[in-house]
């Protein structure tokens, strides 16, 4: 999995596991807590059935780019994707 991939996957999943208010250093990933809590609820709204898998929750939300929230697609732009 590329490291953005790799990247958005763990954002949205972090912050579905209620650790997105520890520092993103400690967590051991890049996404800041705004950047994973930005992604959350288009997670569980949209990918509920992928979550635990953070391939498929990334892919998901890449598929369903048209229905992300305004914050969670600035996301996605800002890393390149």
């Amino acid at each position: 999995m590329s490291r953005k991939l790799f990247f958005l996957a763990t954002i949205a999943l972090t912050a579905l596991t209620g650790l997105s208010s520890l520092p993103a250093r400690a967590q051991g990933h890049g996404g800041t807590s705004q950047e994973q809590q930005a992604c959350s609820r288009d997670a569980s709204r949209l990918c509920r059935k992928d979550l635990g898998n953070d391939g498929a929750v990334q892919g998901c939300l890449q598929a369903n780019r048209a229905k992300l929230s305004r914050s969670c697609s600035k996301v996605f732009q800002s890393h390149g994707m």
